[in-house]
């Protein structure tokens, strides 16, 4: 029985290695589900584990991956119990396109290398350069980075919160300190007492998060910044969903893609790799004010109203006539409450803008933020939640003009 438990734990670190919230109880839980079913069903047992490893929808495909690479043979749940340790602890097959497929392999290549390092008696720690190092990575260029540092990247981009500043709602919600007299739950509460009135029931203006609208360019020049947007993207869209707050991410090249559904999903590499699927035109040329004036056409009426803000993300390298990208501008900027152009161009200290599209962008939008670094989306989460802080708009205005 101690191998099966080993061979449990071993599998539940696993998990936990490819992002599952797997704790010591799950694991107890675990055990006493495999020793209650038995081994005698490959399906029972992974059916027990699936119970009280797994805690939410999203989950489910790494598991049922993890659990075939894992226990590779159907066949051991038929012999004796000494020969369940699985032989090899890399995935049967290559990893694939399914959603998950990446964390799966991380996960094992991460369960190999510790097996490879010979953990010594006595281990002593220097943390002195620990928070030096923290703050390089988070000053770093997205494309400087190597492909650790993307992923510790992308984890930090997914776990940040986010908020926008609150509005008043016409709605209103019950509170002891509102101003308006709620007379329909007054006279509920009054029957209680054989209708005599207590207590007057007030209300108030509810606060909500006004409409988020992504706008983000997947050019070949805008290619690694786009990607790693989509991870705070999605962990953005995941953050205000539970606050009940829309968010609407749309793609562009060469032509506008809505991927928001996508990007709903809770698993972030099961969402991106939809999103993926949704979009054609990768690495491809720019269209903006193409975008931009089908966005106007389609989209705007139904996504931009109460108070929108919208995020732009793109470098502004415009192949189209000024004069449409000029109108396309306007008509964005003349329909949100706030539009906020993320231009990576901004890393180069020297930056000035000599290309005519960021000439024409610069005129139309109410503050440009970079958005090649951590650091640089650490403060524009900060700018969002708080409207007024200084960006580089009105610089890049007196150099332009």
């Amino acid at each position: 029985m101690s191998r099966l438990v080993d061979n449990i734990i071993g599998f539940a670190r696993l998990l936990r290695n490819a992002g599952l919230p797997v704790t010591i109880g799950h694991i107890e839980n675990a055990i006493n589900a495999v020793e209650a079913v038995g081994i005698e069903r490959r399906g029972d047992v992974r059916a027990a584990l699936f119970a009280t490893l797994v805690s939410a929808t999203g989950q489910r495909e790494i598991f049922d991956q993890m659990f075939d690479a894992f226990w590779q043979d159907p066949a051991l749940f038929d012999k004796a119990l000494s020969t369940l340790l699985p032989r090899t602890l890399v995935p049967a097959r290559e990893p694939g396109t399914a959603p998950g497929a990446r964390r799966v392999a991380e996960a094992f290549r991460h369960r190999q290398q510790e097996a490879e390092i010979e953990i010594p008696s006595i281990v002593e720690i220097d943390a002195r350069n620990s928070a030096t190092a923290d703050e390089v990575l988070s000053r770093k260029d997205f494309e400087q980075m190597t492909s650790a540092e993307l992923a510790h990247a992308r984890k930090a981009l997914a776990a940040r919160a986010w908020e926008l500043p609150t509005r008043k709602s016409r709605r209103t919600e019950p509170s002891s300190q509102g101003r308006h007299l709620d007379l329909r739950r007054t006279l509920r509460t009054s029957m209680r007492t054989g209708g005599n009135i207590l207590h007057l029931e007030r209300l108030k203006q509810k606060q909500v998060e006004p409409p988020l609208v992504i706008l983000c360019d997947i050019s070949g020049s805008m290619s690694i910044y786009a990607r790693m947007c989509l991870h705070f993207f999605h962990g953005l869209t995941q953050s205000r969903r539970v606050k009940r707050a829309a968010t609407h991410t749309f793609l562009f090249g060469t032509r506008l893609t809505n991927i928001s559904r996508a990007l709903r999903l809770r698993d972030p590499d099961e969402a991106l790799a939809h999103a993926s699927d949704l979009t054609q035109d990768w690495d491809g040329g720019t269209r903006i004010a193409r975008a931009l004036d089908e966005f106007n056409t389609l989209w705007s009426r139904r996504v931009l109203g109460q108070g929108a803000t919208v995020l732009l993300v793109t470098d502004g390298l415009e192949r189209d006539e000024p004069d449409a990208l000029r109108t396309a501008a306007a008509n964005l900027h003349r329909t949100t409450r706030r539009l906020v152009w993320l231009n990576p161009l901004l890393r180069y200290d020297g930056f000035a803008p000599r290309a005519q599209g960021i000439r024409i962008l610069l005129e139309h939008v109410d503050e440009l933020r970079p958005v090649h670094s951590l650091k640089s989306i650490t403060d524009l989460a900060m700018a969002l939640a708080h409207p007024g802080t200084r960006s580089d708009l009105e610089r890049l205005k007196g150099v332009a003009a």
